[in-house]
């Protein structure tokens, strides 16, 4: 468990560096050291919620989050991803959803460049097909147990939806709604809840989190150059993803 919660730790500040909560790569740690496949995107998703909290109260007192464009984003998510949580897969597919949902943002933010801040170059309107694609992204939020933010980043980035300080606000309370609806579904899809009292066990990779999280906040507002972080993130999600993608090829099981 030191082990564990040591990783949750560094992802945590990886993550909250960039403005994410780390949910996809909790989950994929959590995958290959076997743990319970019921209660698994549970404990990502709360990890996910103790990270963004804080980051997204921050954005919000720092008037980052445009909320009259933003809430068509948070509204149609929400739905989806509590929906997803009720999901019942096979492990096996979701390894492989997981592990090719990791491989694409490890690309994504590897791929991605410093970007201009030309405010006159922005349009922050949310129109039908993007919209669409959140309700999709909270869906596969809900099943794999992660908050979405890692996809809609990219997206919002492509349409030059908004400055980056204010895609990553959204982004954050986009994670955080998303994180609690799918909590909520799969919370419910224990039937019993004769599983919750086993979260209580992971109490450290909880604590590992928010002190991450912590120390990731104060690292994204400091000096340390954002596509250096984004480099290092992406290399952590890419490791993990292959991890998760030749275990799910070998046949191994959670």
């Amino acid at each position: 468990m030191i082990k564990l919660a040591l990783l949750f730790f560094l992802t945590a500040i990886l993550y909250a560096a960039v403005g994410f909560g780390g949910g996809s790569t909790y989950t994929a740690l959590l995958v290959l050291v076997k743990t319970d496949y019921l209660i698994l995107p549970a404990i990502a998703l709360l990890c996910n919620i103790i990270v963004v909290s804080g980051g997204s109260l921050k954005f919000h007192q720092k008037q980052l989050i445009p909320w009259q464009q933003a809430w068509p984003l948070f509204v149609l998510s929400i739905p989806f991803a509590f929906i997803g949580g009720l999901i019942t897969i096979e492990k096996q597919t979701f390894i492989l959803l997981l592990g090719t949902a990791l491989l694409f943002a490890g690309v994504t933010l590897l791929l991605q460049k410093e970007r201009e801040t030309t405010a006159d170059t922005y349009k922050p309107t949310t129109t039908l097909v993007t919209g669409f694609i959140a309700a999709l992204i909270g869906l596969l939020s809900g099943v794999v147990g992660i908050g979405g933010g890692i996809f809609l980043a990219p997206l919002l980035h492509l349409k030059r939806w908004a400055e980056p300080r204010i895609i990553a606000g959204v982004c954050s309370v986009f994670i955080l709604v998303n994180s609690i609806a799918g909590l909520m579904g799969q919370t419910i899809k224990l039937n019993d809840l004769s599983k919750l009292p086993d979260l209580i066990a992971y109490w450290p990779l909880f604590l590992a989190v928010f002190i991450g999280g912590q120390v990731g906040s104060m690292a994204g507002s400091s000096r340390l150059k954002q596509l250096t972080i984004k480099r290092l993130t992406a290399g952590l999600i890419l490791f993990v993803a292959i991890r998760l993608l030749l275990q799910n090829l070998s046949g191994g099981s959670i």
